[in-house]
């Protein structure tokens, strides 16, 4: 891994607030991810792989303060990678992908780099994994499986649809049939039944 690379990830593991179900588990989940897509669709890896790593730095301040996730962590990339010399012509990418990752902004990707990043994001939160971090993301807000079910159905089985690279395409199928199947099976086990 570049030193710079190196640097950064230093950096965002002793972020403050980087647990839970947007913890830095999840990240290095995305950045594992961003890896894979990334090589398959001939990305600027010095781009992709710090918009991954500060994706969701400042997950804990929205919750405190209500600031946007993805404008505060596009802050803070750039006065962190302002302050290690990092490739000035990167920054802005950098900065771009991470304002334009998340699911419900109304700021689209126009780089390639932002849309595997965004893509990245949302395969996190489908197949067997998706389903884990959903019932975190339920115990965090206080919610019980019900609320982890009603999620997945607004907004987990929406995602495959919202791929924009095809190896995203591809990877998402069967995560989207794995999701399909656990909210059959659940829906079934939730529903109440004569057992006589």
């Amino acid at each position: 891994m570049d030193v710079k690379i190196d640097e950064i990830l230093h950096y965002v593991k002793g972020f403050p607030g980087m647990q839970g179900s947007h913890g830095l588990d999840h990240v290095m989940r995305v950045v594992n991810l961003c890896e894979v897509i990334g090589h398959r669709e001939h990305a600027d890896m010095m781009v992709l792989l710090p918009a991954a790593l500060f994706h969701d730095i400042a997950r804990q301040i929205e919750a405190e303060s209500g600031i946007p996730h993805e404008e505060e962590g596009a802050r803070i990339a750039g006065l962190y990678l302002h302050s290690i010399r990092f490739d000035e012509k990167r920054i802005e990418k950098i900065q771009h992908a991470i304002r334009t990752h998340r699911f419900r902004s109304r700021n689209k990707p126009q780089t390639l780099e932002a849309r595997i990043l965004s893509d990245a994001d949302k395969l996190d939160a489908m197949g067997a994994i998706g389903i884990a971090r959903t019932f975190i993301r339920a115990g965090e807000h206080g919610g019980e499986i019900r609320d982890g079910m009603d999620h997945m159905q607004e907004k987990l089985l929406n995602l495959s649809g919202l791929m924009y690279t095809g190896t995203a395409k591809k990877m998402a199928d069967d995560r989207h049939r794995f999701l399909c199947g656990f909210l059959e099976t659940l829906a079934y086990e939730m529903s109440p039944r004569d057992i006589s």
